[in-house]
């Protein structure tokens, strides 16, 4: 718009003369005006410019900050009716909250909906010469990071021990682990996930091996908090991961769990 007002006499005329709205939808169409504010901005610099009605000379320009405080009015004016932009701080606070959300979300995921892992429960498993220490009932599971079916009943897992934690001890063996060879012999692990439940004494009630309900896990350890002579699913089969596909390991800490 500035170059439009130091153009020639030939420029004054186009502007302010016949040509006028012949120039206006012009101009619209090449891409130069295409909103209604600098539509306005051109109506404005017309009437600064086109005032008095005569050519201007090569040597009788506007002054710029004329010009320019005429624009600044004018966008002014024409922007009032529009939202205002946001601010950076806002934006920032947009931005914050988005990432407090997202958080929540995951956390909520991985607690409430299924998101714990095979290596969550690791974690928070006792060790097993703990475990048949201490005077309480023992649920062992054996296990394998590889094991699909073992993965997917995790949070189920989870959320029985979470109930039970301070009645029942909970412990992880991963049979890849040769720790634990002569413990694979003596409860007869084939299939994994194998649940081994064990009284205060640590003597074997029962075992269900791979993919069933929770229900079952969780009547058997209840007849455990209980101090019941038996639990309720004693011998059941549902699908499991063989452990031919071991991948033993040598153990790296002999305090090891895992």
């Amino acid at each position: 718009m500035l170059l439009l007002l130091r153009r020639t006499s030939f420029h004054h005329r186009r502007l302010c003369g016949p040509m006028d709205k012949a120039l206006v939808y012009g101009t619209r169409d090449s891409g130069l005006l295409r909103n209604t504010t600098a539509i306005s901005i051109y109506y404005s610099i017309k009437k600064i410019f086109c005032q008095n009605n005569s050519d201007p000379s090569p040597t009788e320009e506007k002054p710029e900050s004329a010009i320019d405080a005429a624009a600044t009015e004018t966008t002014s004016s024409a922007g009032a009716g529009l939202p205002a932009y946001p601010t950076k701080d806002l934006n920032r606070r947009v931005a914050v909250a988005s990432v407090l959300g997202a958080v929540g979300l995951f956390a909520s995921a991985r607690l409430d909906f299924g998101g714990t892992s095979l290596k969550d429960l690791s974690a928070l498993a006792l060790p097993y010469e703990e475990a048949l220490a201490n005077g309480k009932p023992t649920v062992v599971e054996f296990y394998a990071d590889w094991c699909e079916v073992c993965r997917e009943l995790a949070p189920d897992v989870y959320k029985v021990k979470q109930q039970f934690k301070d009645k029942v001890n909970f412990v992880m063996l991963n049979v890849d682990n040769t720790k634990w060879e002569q413990e694979l012999d003596e409860f007869g692990v084939e299939g994994i996930p194998h649940f081994a439940f064990l009284d205060k004494d640590g003597n074997e009630e029962g075992n269900v091996v791979g993919r069933l309900p929770r229900q079952y896990l969780l009547e058997n350890v209840d007849a455990l908090a209980r101090g019941e002579a038996n639990v309720p699913h004693a011998r059941v089969v549902g699908q499991y991961s063989s452990t031919e596909g071991r991948r033993v390991h040598q153990v790296v800490d002999p305090r090891s769990h895992g």
